[in-house]
């Protein structure tokens, strides 16, 4: 972990930190211009509580630093055409006039505050500045450790569950060779079953033929018994 003296002292640490714009408003609440990208050195002084002079100086010895992270210093007719679109701004939020600069405006962005809280050793809110940064760098740090942690555990247990799939690999098959076994003696219990039912049903209509050859058998018994019944009568009487 990079201590405050290391990051006041390499400029490489410092640009890996410059994308955590975020931590300035944790600190403390800073008042950009009104196209909300720019602050003067008023401002950047008066977030740092210190002198407009400090910045100044903080601003030449490092300038080619600061303008890689979004320093300016406009003249002329950028000066010009930036403090009109300023007024105009400016006006539309209810203030009564905008401060402008006589010859030169250097004009910083929110990389370049963090940029000097990184290098302003006489500040208190860049002193915590740049030990909210370390403290949530190795916030960070300790979240991905537990994390890589993690990590390997599941992957521990992975290898673990491969293993185990191994292992139950020929059971499976031999579970799938009785299941395949099983439906083959289910489909062959269906097919006799299927000739059972059509036997049954050639059965049935064997009964169904019976039962009418027996009825019309019936019919002739008593037909033959309606016919042989007075004969058979009086052959009994004459022998009395």
């Amino acid at each position: 972990m990079p201590t405050e003296v290391a990051l006041l002292e390499s400029r490489a640490l410092r640009g890996e930190q410059m994308g955590r714009v975020d931590v300035l408003d944790k600190v403390k609440s800073l008042v950009m211009l009104p196209d909300g990208i720019h602050v003067r050195t008023e401002d950047v002084a008066r977030y740092f509580e210190v002198s407009t002079g400090a910045v100044r100086r903080l601003a030449d010895r490092h300038q080619q630093e600061f303008a890689e992270n979004g320093m300016r210093l406009l003249r002329g007719s950028d000066l010009r055409s930036f403090h009109s679109d300023m007024m105009s701004l400016w006006s539309g939020d209810g203030r009564e006039s905008y401060p402008q600069a006589a010859t030169q405006l250097r004009l910083y962005t929110r990389r370049t505050v963090l940029n000097i809280a990184m290098l302003l050793r006489d500040s208190d809110i860049a002193r915590c500045v740049r030990t909210y940064l370390l403290d949530t760098e190795e916030s960070l740090r300790e979240q991905y450790a537990s994390l890589d942690q993690r990590v390997t555990r599941i992957e521990s247990c992975l290898s673990g569950v491969g293993s185990a799939l191994q292992e139950l690999g020929p059971v499976l098959v031999r579970m799938s060779e009785r299941f395949d076994s099983l439906d083959r003696k289910v489909e062959m219990t269906h097919q006799v079953v299927g000739a059972m039912s059509l036997r049954l049903t050639d059965v049935q209509q064997d009964v169904v033929r019976l039962d009418g050859r027996l009825d019309c058998f019936a019919r002739q018994l008593r037909d033959l018994r309606r016919r042989t019944g007075p004969r058979g009568q009086h052959g009994r009487n004459g022998q009395g």
